[in-house]
């Protein structure tokens, strides 16, 4: 099995699976798993340098079927919630309706939790806390480090994912549209941090 024959094909092919943690087969049989970054937009590259994208949905979490057209569960961090429009271009038409897809922000309020209609498919939508996506899917879906201990990388993101989808709630339900006009300025990243 190989992303060729996945939903995440045309991501693979257009050079936008980056910084793999892990890719390959979930233990789930007939899935294949991905936890890395999905480049969303590509900075202008000057003769043969190789530049990193000016932006990514980052720590991505997805799990897509073999023989799949669209990604079955998906989640990650965008730092500025504008850029979804970009993640609505590139990544939306691979998104379903029966699809899990669970999005970290950096630019919403701390206590607010959207569900984004987004197409045919829905985003739940949560602030990032100063932590990592794994971290908060974890929390989120009352699973610690001794769940993963005798999982691969593949089947720590099924599991992970799978655990998301059970726990998904709903949440202020809200169009795409409005959803864009509740960002907040975003912050520097590296703000209080030591020099």
């Amino acid at each position: 099995m190989t992303y060729e024959t996945t939903a995440l094909a045309g991501l693979e092919t257009a050079g936008r699976l980056l910084n793999a943690v892990y890719k390959g087969p979930s233990d789930k049989s007939g899935y294949l798993a991905f936890r890395g970054d999905f480049a969303l937009k590509f900075q202008e590259a000057l003769a043969d340098e190789k530049r990193p994208p000016e932006y990514c949905l980052e720590q991505a979490l997805a799990i897509v079927k073999d023989g799949g057209t669209t990604i079955d569960a998906l989640a990650g961090y965008i730092h500025d919630i504008n850029n979804l429009k970009t993640f609505k271009d590139i990544v939306g038409p691979l998104l379903s309706s029966t699809g899990n897809y669970v999005i970290f922000a950096g630019n919403i309020d701390f206590l607010a939790k959207y569900t984004v209609t987004f197409g045919d498919a829905t985003l739940t939508v949560f602030p990032l806390e100063e932590s990592t996506v794994w971290k908060e899917l974890s929390d989120l879906s009352g699973l610690d480090k001794n769940d993963f201990k005798k999982l691969d990388g593949g089947g720590k993101v099924q599991l992970i994912l799978d655990k998301a989808a059970e726990t998904k709630g709903v949440h202020e339900k809200i169009s795409f549209e409005d959803f864009l006009t509740k960002a907040l300025p975003v912050r520097n990243r590296n703000e209080n941090r030591p020099v």
